[in-house]
């Protein structure tokens, strides 16, 4: 019997620490981790054509299996090009278990063409980085990135593996280590809240992260029932369990504006793994933090906290009912005529199947699609976590790898479908549930938006040009048919309602071009 080598001992060990799926975009240098695939039969190997598709396909199998994927990729330049949505993934507080090839040990030396310096680029989005110079390293730091991604929180954790140390014989398999449970908030802190909330002041709790699922959101409505007190959420959230059935929490919206509108008067802000809201860019003469002023920000649970322990505990000090307020079941009628953004989200909401999972990267054109889809079937929502665009359809790819027997609906601007277009060949491939909704305005049109929101003045044809989409004009359909994804355009209300209607009948993916 041949020995094992670093590589199977590597793949072996993730196995065993339950990281089954990797989302790969080798070269040279990951041969060896390629190989050992048919050697460990139960890693299942998904092929991307851009390492950006893997990196955020990681990050959605992630957000929905509540456990990492894997991602392989290609030396320092393979690295930089998955990073954007890496970026999310960290901001998010995904786990993801990042596998970076490197060059030989004894080749470093050389510099040659593909030679970097892979972990200042790591660094950027990595809350662990380790670097396993022989076989009989690979096993344990294998475990060690795996229990480091898990968190709490949850984090990329990025493993770099030089050639040799995967060819050489003296790979050992390592077991998994013990997971770290999520700290209880002390009892004083219980009661700090409580007071603050008890003052009959105006106050909300502001939810994020794992405060976003059915445990949690029914202790924050009690927590809101009982004292007077507002419910919002991040902007972003990396999953959001909502719909008929659950409990309502609105979104702080993206323009700093309309936010402030949300937050005003408050005297009381209760943040529950979440972070203070703050303007996602500076704008001339406007402010960055977002709190009102003369509000109290208070932390309920931080991030490595257990939140919905935190909030049940809160709720009952309140003296809380035991119901929480549901959202109640309503959908929208189906529009008919022109086919706008709106009347696209309209369909969804009259259409969304049970226990759907919808990717959002529809940015401008999905404004009114959480208002239309608020009283659907129960579903999750899955946000650009980082604000990195390129992320809707590769986070699309890997939820519906995780969760197999749930229709996944991206819904994705034209602009940032772009980035990431690679993905849908990924879906036909492995014959994912997905149905891919492109809204076609041709243009960039949130930046068409800042544009006249950070001051610029005048904009002539150079600049608007720099934010248009035609000439010449995106063709959806045959991309997508290129990539071996049936795909259709809609440019009625009414074709849209049929083509949907369609897509979410059938298995496999599919893609609808929305002209709006």
């Amino acid at each position: 019997m041949m020995a094992m080598n670093g590589a199977q001992a590597l793949v072996r060990t993730l196995v065993g620490c339950g990281v089954d799926v990797c989302f790969t975009n080798p070269g040279t240098s990951e041969m060896h981790f390629v190989a050992a695939l048919d050697d460990v039969r139960e890693m299942r190997g998904v092929l991307a054509l851009f390492e950006g598709v893997a990196t955020g396909a990681a990050d959605g199998y992630a957000r929905m299996a509540g456990r990492p994927a894997a991602t392989l990729l290609h030396l320092g330049p393979g690295l930089g090009n998955g990073l954007a949505n890496l970026h999310n993934a960290r901001k998010g507080r995904v786990p993801v278990v990042n596998i970076v090839g490197d060059h030989a040990t004894h080749h470093a030396k050389f510099d040659a063409h593909l030679q970097s310096d892979i972990e200042t680029v790591a660094r950027n989005v990595s809350g662990f980085i380790r670097t396993a110079q022989r076989p009989e390293q690979t096993g344990t730091a294998a475990a060690a990135a795996v229990a480091a991604a898990l968190g709490p929180p949850g984090q990329v954790a990025t493993l770099i593996l030089p050639a040799d140390a995967c060819w050489l014989p003296g790979g050992v398999v390592a077991p998994a280590l013990p997971l770290r449970p999520r700290a209880t908030v002390a009892s004083e802190t219980i009661d700090e809240v409580a007071r603050a909330l008890r003052s009959s002041e105006p106050a909300a709790l502001f939810l994020g992260g794992s405060a976003l699922r059915e445990r949690a959101l029914v202790a924050a409505s009690r927590v809101a029932r009982a004292a007077g007190v507002k419910l919002l959420c991040e902007t972003f959230p990396a999953r959001l369990e909502r719909g008929a059935g659950l409990p309502p929490v609105s979104r702080l919206a993206y323009l700093a504006e309309f936010a402030t509108q949300q937050l005003a008067g408050l005297r009381h802000l209760i943040l529950v793994d979440a972070k203070a809201p703050v303007s996602f860019f500076a704008y001339p003469g406007k402010p960055s933090d977002l709190v009102p002023e003369g509000c109290a920000v208070r932390t309920l649970a931080a991030a490595e906290d257990d939140a919905a322990s935190a909030l049940e505990a809160l709720a009952d000090h309140l003296g809380a009912p035991r119901e929480a307020s549901l959202q109640p079941a309503a959908r929208p009628p189906l529009p008919t005529g022109d086919l706008t953004a709106d009347a696209v989200a309209k369909v969804i909401g009259a259409l969304l199947p049970e226990g759907a999972i919808v990717s959002d990267e529809a940015n401008t054109s999905g404004l009114s699609a959480p208002l239309h889809t608020a009283g659907a079937p129960r579903h999750d929502w899955l946000c650009l976590a980082g604000g990195a665009i390129g992320q809707g359809l590769p986070v699309a790819t890997g939820a519906a790898l995780a969760c197999p027997g749930r229709k996944v609906v991206s819904l994705e601007a034209d602009g940032s479908a772009l980035y990431t277009i690679q993905s849908l060949w990924t879906q036909a491939r492995e014959g994912l549930d997905v149905v891919t909704v492109i809204y076609n305005n041709r243009s960039y049109a949130i930046l068409n938006l800042e544009l006249s929101r950070v001051g610029a003045e005048s904009p002539g044809p150079k600049a608007l040009s720099m934010l248009d989409l035609s000439r010449p004009d995106l063709d959806f359909v045959a991309i997508a048919r290129g990539f071996g994804v049936p795909a259709t355009r809609a440019a009625t209300a009414d074709d849209f309602a049929k083509q949907l209607a369609r897509a979410l009948s059938e298995p496999g993916p599919a893609l609808i071009e929305a002209m709006v």
